[in-house]
């Protein structure tokens, strides 16, 4: 049996089946050993597209390989095929042959008549030029190269969309050039107890500066209560009022305005604690403008940050996956820019991929105390009736007859829910423990003093205080105080070091 008759007994596609098996299996790395049920059926999904398109390049394969005369006659077949008449159908039906040769010459037939439609061009064009016959038989082979393309294009968007952040997530521990990290729990767990107990450490010749996150113009009592605690130690403590939703780089530069205009004003040194991108904020302050601010700062504190990147922020804007095609980095853009009055950029900035380019170009210097604190979320079912106080409205309509004050309501919504979701898909996709938002590893600054209390707080914990807040526990307040403390004995104990080093 010749190649062309073959191909009009499907047998040609069925070859391509067999010969691709090798391709399949080398298109397809085993990626997803974590996830056996999604590579299962990512590889399933890429037999099949191989044996469609095998279907529908097979012919056109064996017609290009043999010369234009070849592929006239083939052609010509095919017409012949296509074109039986009625009563030529009756007489081979009333033929006395066998039942094996009527079936074969009906499938035979069949599948001249889809294959004559389908090259059509090439059975028009039979009768003309051959070069005409030569240009169809390639743009029909070029048709068949481009469904393949289709269905190889859609199995990589699968990889990488499952794939998501694995090879990201804790690259600031894996990097040879980082310099270590130093423990600091106990010491922090210490110092907490003892504020508890009443014994405040915190000199007043300082000032705190709080560096509040992302969304936090939309928050109003974000580091509130912390603030409050503060005044009431007769500390000087401020937020910092920059627009949460712009670039790293743009409030790196507010912020250093902002020391300037502290310590011109007061003439002390300033204690830096940034939450969430707040933390990344003040970091790329301190690391761009050292030279203006070494005098200036006494030290960093980062709380929850996403210092080497975030996952969420990644999984939502990396390119090529298969949210493409349901326009999810539009719905952000839409959200962010439109709704929130932001700059995709500042979600942008938090990616892994930005975040490497950055610290590339900029360190955190030696000789600065840094604190790193990160923890884990919980993911128990009693979060899930836990609400975050993150506003309050006055109602001076409802005002009570006794003082005459108007009646607060507080404004709460279910974020202690929405980190636990996250935190439990992080854990199932990468296996990583997280507040909800950031990874536990990725929140620690190289060089670092890192805290990580075993105690289960999620991402908003630090600047919202829960309704249902356990009282017999450390409030958010204390810990930030707890912080910084720390971070002033971290302070004196490096410089210390870097004056024996001196001497």
């Amino acid at each position: 049996m010749t190649d062309a008759e073959r191909c009009r007994n499907g047998e040609g596609a069925r070859l391509a089946v067999q010969n691709d098996d090798h391709r399949v299996n080398g298109f397809i790395p085993q990626l997803f050993t974590s996830l056996p049920v999604l590579n299962e059926a990512v590889s399933c999904l890429a037999q099949t597209s191989t044996y469609f398109t095998g279907c529908f390049s097979s012919c056109d394969v064996v017609s290009s390989a043999r010369d234009s005369s070849d592929s006239v006659v083939h052609a010509q077949e095919l017409e012949t095929y296509s074109s039986v008449p009625a009563e030529e159908d009756s007489l081979i039906s009333n033929h006395p042959i066998s039942s094996e040769s009527s079936t074969a010459l009906s499938e035979t037939s069949s599948l001249a008549i889809t294959a004559s439609a389908n090259h059509d061009g090439i059975a028009r064009a039979s009768a003309g030029d051959p070069s005409d016959i030569t240009g169809a038989i390639v743009q029909s082979s070029h048709n068949g190269q481009n469904g393949i393309s289709i269905f190889q294009g859609l199995i990589e968007r699968a990889q990488r969309t499952v794939r998501g952040s694995a090879d990201d997530i804790g690259w600031l521990k894996r990097d040879p050039e980082m310099p270590p990290v130093e423990d600091g729990t106990e010491q922090f767990t210490e110092i907490l107890d003892n504020i508890r107990h009443g014994l405040h450490k915190l000199p007043n010749s300082m000032v705190y500066l709080l560096v509040p996150g992302l969304f936090s113009n939309h928050g109003p009592l974000y580091f509130v209560s912390t603030k409050t605690s503060f005044s009431k130690m007769g500390l000087t403590c401020h937020i910092a009022k920059i627009h949460s939703e712009a670039s790293v780089e743009k409030n790196a530069k507010e912020i250093k305005d902002y020391i300037e205009e502290i310590y011109w004003g007061s003439n002390k040194r300033v204690l830096l604690l940034g939450h969430s991108k707040g933390g990344v904020d003040a970091a790329a302050a301190l690391s761009i403008y050292w030279s203006d601010l070494k005098d200036k700062v006494a030290g960093l504190a980062i709380a929850q940050s996403p210092y080497g990147g975030s996952p969420i922020a990644s999984d939502i804007l990396r390119e090529g996956q298969l949210g493409d095609y349901v326009n999810v980095r539009k719905l952000m853009e839409i959200l962010i820019c439109k709704v929130i009055k932001g700059d995709m950029q500042a979600l942008e900035d938090l990616t892994y991929t930005k975040r490497k380019e950055f610290l590339k170009k900029y360190r955190l210097p030696k000789e600065l105390p840094v604190v790193s604190f990160h923890t884990e979320a919980s993911i128990t079912p009693a979060v899930l009736a836990t609400l975050s106080h993150i506003a309050h409205a006055e109602l001076p309509l409802m005002a009570t007859f006794s003082d005459g004050q108007p009646t607060r309501l507080p404004v709460v919504i279910p974020l202690g829910a929405v980190m636990a979701a996250c935190a439990q898909l992080l854990q199932v996709r990468y296996g990583e423990k997280s507040d909800g938002l950031v990874a536990r590893c990725d929140a620690e600054a190289p060089g670092s003093v890192v805290v990580q209390p075993k105690r289960k707080l999620d991402h908003a914990w630090m600047v919202y205080s829960s309704l249902n807040d356990d009282t017999s526990e450390p409030d958010a307040a204390q810990v930030c105080e707890a912080l910084l403390t720390l971070l002033v004995e971290v302070g004196q104990k490096k410089r210390h070091e870097l004056s024996s080093k001196d001497e």
